[in-house]
């Protein structure tokens, strides 16, 4: 029992040593393949993405996704705590439609380092790396490894190929409106889609024109979209 016990703990060190050092090789290079990118492959809808710089994408879609997505974005420390409650409260009311709260931090972790998917293991691994790229990695790294890695469209991850898929041109000269088409997909990226524009989306977007024109001028948001 007590070997048994001694192989545990070295397992789980070296779990914890290689993990560890995983987040800071993503700090500075961009994942080879994640987990939801393999399943993508796996289930016949391809990989299509192309990784880019945070100087090569425009600021409207920075501005886009975090209107969208997460508006206190620049200033919690990976966990928006009124939207949990919020959420948690109506899923209590609405038993058959789950209302999520994740922010951009969240999305970041499950998307780079776990899984697609709702179990409580899955849950408490997101709250651990979200707590670990907020202390190791900066909000411009967290956004920029959002933009690059979230899937945008049905086998499409990342704003460059989402921007080339849709639009036929680069991340960086995406306009505001196209930008905003692409943050309302992202809920549902195989079922709200950019092109065929789907009737979620063209109801969507012009909302998330107004929450940007309302965040035009924020100091934090400015900083990050620069």
């Amino acid at each position: 029992m007590q070997k048994a016990w001694r192989i545990c703990k070295k397992v789980f060190l070296w779990l914890f040593i290689l993990q560890f050092v995983y987040i800071l090789f993503c700090k500075w290079i961009n994942p080879p393949i994640t987990l939801t990118q393999t399943a993508s492959l796996l289930t016949g809808n391809g990989l299509h993405r192309d990784y880019v710089s945070f100087n090569e994408m425009s600021p409207n879609i920075k501005l886009a996704v975090m209107a969208s997505e997460d508006q206190l974005f620049p200033e919690h420390n990976g966990f928006d705590i009124k939207a949990i409650k919020k959420a948690m409260t109506y899923n209590k009311k609405h038993a058959t439609k789950v209302r999520g709260a994740s922010t951009i931090s969240q999305q970041v972790a499950k998307n780079v380092f776990l899984w697609q998917g709702r179990t409580f293991i899955r849950k408490g691994l997101e709250v651990y790396f979200t707590f670990m790229i907020e202390k190791v990695w900066s909000k411009k790294r967290i956004l920029e490894m959002y933009l690059n890695v979230a899937e945008m469209g049905k086998g499409i991850f990342g704003v460059q190929a989402a921007a080339k898929a849709f639009f036929n041109k680069d991340a960086k000269n995406l306009t505001r409106s196209e930008a905003a088409m692409i943050a309302a997909a992202l809920p549902n990226p195989k079922v709200f889609t950019v092109k065929p524009l789907s009737n979620y989306v063209a109801r969507r977007y012009p909302e998330i024109m107004r929450q940007m024109d309302n965040l035009d001028g924020d100091e934090g948001i400015e900083d990050l979209t620069k």
